[in-house]
């Protein structure tokens, strides 16, 4: 009779505790906090930022910098090609809804793989395209996919985009964010001057 009062005593202890753990793997997956970044360059970062937006699953998308060897850098030391930046993106997104091979494909149809230093109308390593990794798993997702369009022969041009560790990201001037939604004309004007759309039909075909 002892032995089986311990045992009821014992399962009311358990009880609590294994619904606490519940309500709490509950909550972490709720929270905000649980989300993950990745982050990209591609050129302009207003159209980068377009691009990943569109993904479900993204949550937020920050235009800023990346790359360098300048603390805090402002636009036009960045523009002027001598911190070392590039124009980049980090993208904040729900693991739950989508994942980084997903992100990883995007990031590959919104860039030209095959120039150096250069995206479309955009010249200087500034706006070089690179795939700024985040740990061993994002390291090998990066390289498979960059292996997977290599061995499909898709492009007639060596794969130049830079696949590096992530460092610091420094957000850009609050102006740079979400410029296609604020100044919708002028983002329109430059993105088809720019001839990214007519460039990128050209290395993917229409999508």
């Amino acid at each position: 009779m002892q032995f089986m009062t311990r045992r009821r005593v014992t399962a009311l202890w358990v009880l609590p505790i294994v619904l606490a753990g519940f309500f709490l793997s509950q909550s972490q997956a709720a929270d905000p906090s649980s989300a993950a970044t990745a982050y990209f360059a591609g050129g302009c970062f207003w159209c980068m930022e377009e691009a990943f937006e569109k993904v479900p699953g993204v949550t937020a998308v920050v235009s800023g910098y990346m790359g360098g060897r300048v603390e805090n850098p402002s636009y036009e030391q960045v523009s002027a090609g001598g911190t070392g930046h590039a124009e980049s993106v980090e993208v904040v997104y729900d693991p739950a809804k989508v994942n980084y091979a997903t992100l990883l494909d995007a990031f590959w149809h919104n860039v030209d793989p095959v120039t150096p230093n250069a995206q479309f109308c955009d010249h200087g390593s500034q706006y070089r395209a690179v795939i700024f990794f985040q740990g061993e798993e994002q390291k090998r997702l990066a390289e498979e996919s960059k292996r997977a369009i290599e061995q499909s022969q898709r492009l007639t041009h060596s794969i130049v985009t830079e696949l590096t560790k992530a460092s610091q990201f420094y957000p850009a001037e609050e102006y740079h964010q979400d410029f296609y939604k604020k100044n919708p004309i002028r983002y329109k004007f430059y993105k088809f001057n720019c001839g990214r759309v007519q460039r990128l039909e050209e290395v993917w075909g229409a999508r």
